[in-house]
């Protein structure tokens, strides 16, 4: 149900009062008064600061950009109907279908905050990540610090720019060329169903143009496995050397890609989590940022 109060800064105030901060990822203490969440916690999950956030429910901050009016309809859990009110309430037209879908459902949401032992990113059809907990920032550093645009894993794997350089050495059971191998398949699976969307265009276009490793593989018809299951060996700057299960489990509806690490219980892996999650767990608790992290 729509809420009553009209307009960007009603419709903000009205949805953040309805999140409840136990689905968002918060811990509920006695004597709470906000009925919903709070305005940091609502600027910390979008990646913004608190003070735009005041001045976008006070209706003084104009103009939002889709980027942060799609972080916060994501920190929101809001409906796609619900979403496309928010665009329009900012007067920008919501995204159109035929485009690579950012929108993370609430259930999505919900279910990867109950899950915050294990490390959870949530990755659109290309690759882009638009939701992670604070045991993914743990093991694989805050994607906090990257803009937008370099919070890809095509980037991080073919770029030559900030993505590449913050991600870390990662050992493939399958081989070293694997992982490579099934992220362009996907990037050739999300053109074929996408071809409209300008940002996937840009993002293969710019990889072609830049990485003859990437040319080499988008040029070849032979299809290689989408990215789905693997072992992998990640090389953390403090604990060393993790061997996890890493599943990537598809949204069926939402053509979006939840990516875990797991590892069996009393194993070294497993051990090493639980390092992380004591001596790497108090950075952000999640985030959906839509620039930056600042």
């Amino acid at each position: 149900m729509a809420p009553s109060r009209s307009g960007f800064p009603g419709l903000l105030r009205a949805w953040r009062d309805r999140l409840s901060p136990a689905d968002a990822g918060f811990t509920v203490t006695d004597g709470r008064r906000a009925p919903g969440l709070r305005r940091e916690e609502l600027a910390q999950l979008a990646g913004l600061s608190v003070d735009y956030v005041l001045r976008l429910e006070q209706g003084r901050a104009k103009n939002p950009s889709s980027q942060v009016v799609g972080a916060l309809a994501r920190a929101l859990q809001l409906s796609r109907t619900e979403r496309d009110q928010l665009y329009r309430g900012a007067g920008l037209l919501p995204p159109q279908d035929g485009t690579v879908s950012t929108h993370v459902p609430a259930g999505v949401q919900r279910l990867a905050v109950r899950l915050g032992d294990v490390p959870i990113g949530v990755f659109t059809a290309d690759w882009t990540l638009v939701w992670w907990n604070t045991m993914w920032s743990a093991l694989h550093g805050d994607p906090a610090v990257l803009p937008t645009a370099e919070r890809n894993l095509a980037r991080a794997l073919f770029g030559d720019g900030a993505a590449r350089a913050s991600m870390l050495p990662v050992r493939s059971e399958r081989g070293p060329d694997a992982l490579a191998a099934s992220i362009v398949a996907d990037l050739k699976d999300a053109a074929s169903r996408y071809p409209a969307d300008a940002q996937l265009d840009r993002l293969v276009r710019e990889l072609r143009e830049t990485s003859d490793a990437f040319a080499h593989q988008w040029a070849t018809p032979t299809a290689a496995a989408q990215h789905t299951t693997d072992r992998k060996t990640i090389r953390h700057p403090r604990i060393g050397d993790i061997l996890l299960d890493c599943d990537v489990l598809i949204v069926p509806g939402a053509d979006l890609r939840m990516v875990t690490y797991t590892a069996a219980a009393g194993s070294s892996g497993a051990g090493k989590l639980d390092l992380l999650r004591v001596t790497g767990g108090s950075q952000a608790r999640v985030n959906n940022a839509p620039g930056q992290y600042t």
